[in-house]
């Protein structure tokens, strides 16, 4: 039991035991962060796993270690965001619509909804802030796939949603991610990286709010 709890523990908490990692797997750490990425971003059984959180932590441990060379990391996280999202909206395209009329067992609904919510809102630009959100990034591109999407507007926001989030936290720890304050206070700056990541979507929650009032008294 103890053992479970403790894989338990590293499996929920990846960006925190990313040293071990790396002194565990070596060089074989890309295609490990690759596989954390690509299921985070791909998968919508799994929004648990860190993703803002994790870039920053790889940014980091690629400058103060030089064991990861930070251009690499961000082409293979690039790569598994990506096809992350891709593979997450093939998914969403082909189950259809029926995952809103049905109770699906493996999709938690009360996610489903929030996202499907917030992508009939913000449309097709839903892909791009999605990246900021943790959950919401999961279910965006599966929503998207729901909703059907055409492929070749969705790859465009795709792509230009990894190319925004990855290097701007990747890089974000490969700069600041070993400056003694941030080194001691970790968790808070984690805290806060995803506060920021939340941003975006408040302003876009704001906006249209204003513009429903104008509207409404038009």
């Amino acid at each position: 039991m103890e053992i479970i709890t403790t894989l338990l523990d590293v499996f929920l908490n990846l960006d925190v035991y990313l040293g071990n990692i790396i002194e565990l797997f070596g060089p074989w750490t890309y295609i490990v962060l690759f596989l954390i990425i690509f299921a985070e971003t791909g998968l919508v059984v799994t929004p648990f796993l860190p993703g803002d959180s994790l870039l920053f932590a790889a940014g980091a441990l690629a400058a103060a270690t030089g064991t990861l060379n930070v251009y690499l990391l961000i082409l293979v996280l690039l790569v598994a965001a990506i096809v992350g999202d891709s593979v997450n909206y093939s998914i969403g395209n082909y189950i259809g619509p029926r995952v809103f009329s049905e109770k699906v067992r493996f999709l938690k609904k009360e996610y489903l909804d929030r996202t499907h919510e917030f992508y009939e809102k913000h449309g097709g630009k839903t892909i791009i802030l999605a990246r900021f959100i943790p959950i919401i990034r999961t279910f965006a591109p599966f929503v998207a796939g729901v909703g059907s999407m055409t492929y070749g507007k969705f790859i465009v926001f795709n792509v230009v949603g990894a190319f925004l989030w990855v290097p701007l936290f990747t890089l974000g720890g490969f700069f600041f991610g070993n400056l003694p304050f941030v080194e001691k206070n970790f968790e808070f700056v984690v805290l806060a990286i995803i506060f920021i990541s939340v941003l975006p979507a408040i302003f876009e929650f704001i906006k249209e709010r204003r513009r429903m009032k104008q509207a409404s008294a038009a």
